[in-house]
């Protein structure tokens, strides 16, 4: 995901896309737009936007919104214009304050749309089409067989926000390293401090064959990296590559998983050398990742009982359950606070199918009101609005025709069905709800994209940076606490496979998808020109952390314990420390 050097992006920066001729590669740019102490670039008629730190203080709106390369493609709020010309100068670290806040508030939105509404939704689906989980698991949703529920369901439910970061990031030449620095920042960091906290936390017996398979397939994705990154570009042929690595990685883990049962016979086998642990049903209840009582559903009554449909909408859309309320610590209720905004609002927006429920989360007044708001909100947050703002012969708008159409089927379902019985075409809401839970993440990683984009303005910081630390950092908080927590509960080996197995998924499926949707019929290629040695310090980090745990690993009969742990962290704090001097220059060495 490195690409082009500064010179190579003049064109396209220039917003010139007539200039480039059909089929030249699409450059993207991984490292610094303007090199510390090199000279400012010209970019057809504008200066570089990381330049406006350079200018005087009552030049910085101006140059903002002069200068076409501070126009921020997509989203829905202009964080460079904000901070540069709605606040005065003076006010700068407070803006940068907000700004950071309302990062850590998009990384909530996505962990919280990832967690209870996509997954639950795709494992329905699943269901629905009536899949086994060994072929769900091509489709990236939950397997009840035990090695791959760490490096299906657990990879997929912690990546999605990586990934569709990554796609977001990909998406514009000037933030593709946002790509390449949260990709690999984001393995260095869950393969050296999310393993080595499961290692302290809990000391364990590493499965033997699942880790060696999952580092090599991981060392191979990372060395075909580095090779596209050595070339300087990614063609039609290698993005596919990406895509078909991991479907074989997939089917390579199915195959062994009917391999190891075949040999101990059809049941659920028990815990094995080389096989995760398996949690029991009542401890699947309280384990990370499970919402069965988040909305209410915990205590059910004895009796059952006809509820009216208003009762059912509000005690469907109340998103905290006040008997767990009263018993979490103080902790839990403060982020719970933070949470329940934007859980009411997916609640409003996305329905649930629940097939191991009897209704199978059947909400009459609710998913009536699901077919008004879940289709409204695809057409106003794909590209930003634009398509939902369109004027239909420029008299109609279409957000009014999905708004009309959408009533009349909610109205049609209402008095067609009943509250007690789920209709048969209720499967049609997880495919809906699927949708909708997409264009979430994908609103959020825009949003996250463009603010870490304007920290680099401000702070005249790289992409590749911002990447491997703010982006990276912010999400792998879903691995590190579910991993850590899982292992607390007595897992560590679930946990240390849903390391590698999320992180594989990460870096096929993001670079691989990221760069395939960059391609059009006449530029079939993506130039990947990394011109920052950042890049290329990431890139060996995490190639030489895979080659230690490859070799310590079976070299300690894969015993894991605190030894390994504490390597694996002071590992990743001298890579950090590394990377920063580089970033600002107090290791010099000559470019690559």
């Amino acid at each position: 995901m490195g690409p082009a050097g500064a010179l190579s992006l003049a064109g396209v920066l220039a917003g010139d896309s007539g200039a480039q001729p059909a089929g030249t590669p699409l450059p993207l740019d991984l490292g610094r737009t303007v090199p510390p102490g090199g000279d400012v670039l010209s970019h057809g008629r504008g200066l570089d936007c990381w330049e406006v730190r350079k200018h005087n203080s009552s030049e910085w709106c101006r140059f903002i919104r002069s200068n076409p390369d501070c126009r921020l493609d997509g989203g829905f709020l202009d964080y460079l214009e904000g901070v540069f010309c709605v606040f005065p100068p003076r006010l700068l670290p407070l803006a940068v304050t907000l700004y950071a806040l309302w990062l850590l508030y998009l990384f909530i939105i996505l962990g919280v749309t990832a967690e209870k509404f996509f997954c639950p939704n795709l494992s329905a689906i699943s269901t629905n089409l009536k899949l086994s989980h060994n072929v769900a698991v091509s489709f990236w949703v939950f397997s009840l067989t035990p090695p791959l529920h760490g490096v299906t369901f657990l990879a997929f439910g912690n990546g999605a926000p990586d990934v569709f970061s990554a796609v977001v990031a990909f998406s514009d030449p000037r933030t593709a390293g946002l790509a390449i620095g949260a990709v690999f920042g984001a393995g260095v960091f869950v393969t050296t401090v999310v393993a080595g906290g499961i290692a302290l936390v809990k000391p364990f017996t590493a499965a033997s064959r699942p880790f060696l398979r999952d580092v090599i397939f991981y060392m191979v994705a990372v060395f075909l990296t580095f090779m596209v990154l050595y070339f300087g570009r990614i063609t039609l042929g290698e993005a596919l590559g990406y895509l078909g690595l991991y479907v074989f990685y997939v089917f390579t883990v199915v195959l062994c998983t009917w391999i190891h049962r075949r040999q101990r016979g059809e049941g659920l086998p028990p815990p094995g050398s080389w096989e995760p642990e398996m949690p029991t049903d009542a401890e699947e209840q309280e384990s990370p990742g499970t919402n069965s009582g988040d909305y209410g559903e915990e205590y059910q009554p004895l009796l059952p009982s006809r509820e009216t449909s208003l009762r059912i909408l509000t005690t469907a859309l109340s998103p905290l359950d006040y008997r767990k309320w009263r018993r979490k610590p103080w902790y839990w209720r403060l982020f719970k606070v933070f949470k329940v905004p934007v859980e009411l609002v997916l609640l409003l927006t996305v329905p649930i199918v629940d097939p191991d429920k009897d209704d199978l989360n059947w909400k009459r007044p609710l998913n009536c009101l699901h077919i008004l708001t879940s289709p409204l909100l695809c057409v106003l947050t794909l590209k930003s609005g634009a398509y939902g703002l369109y004027q239909i012969q420029g008299i109609f708008p279409v957000w009014a025709l999905v708004t009309l159409v959408g009533f009349v089927l909610a109205l049609i379902i209402f008095l067609t069905t009943s509250n007690e019985e789920p209709p048969k075409y209720h499967c049609v809401f997880a495919f809906l709800g699927f949708l909708a839970s997409a264009m979430w993440i994908n609103a959020a990683a825009t949003e996250l994209v463009n603010i870490l984009r304007t920290l680099g303005v401000i702070f005249q910081l790289s992409n590749t940076v911002l990447g491997l630390t703010l982006l990276a950092w912010g999400n792998s908080i879903g691995d590190t606490f579910s991993d850590l927590t899982m292992a607390r509960q007595g897992y560590p080996r679930m946990a240390f496979s849903a390391c590698f197995g999320g992180i594989i998924f990460n870096i096929l499926v993001g670079v691989g998808l990221g760069c395939l949707l960059q391609m059009t019929s006449s530029q079939l290629v993506v130039k990947l020109e990394p011109d920052s040695l950042l890049v290329w310090i990431l890139a060996g980090a995490l190639g030489l952390s895979l080659v230690f745990s490859f070799v310590s690993v079976p070299a300690q009969c894969f015993q894991l314990g605190k030894v390994y742990g504490v390597c694996l962290i002071l590992y990743y704090l001298a890579f950090l420390c590394v990377a920063l001097l580089t970033e600002f220059r107090v290791i010099r060495l000559s470019a690559i």
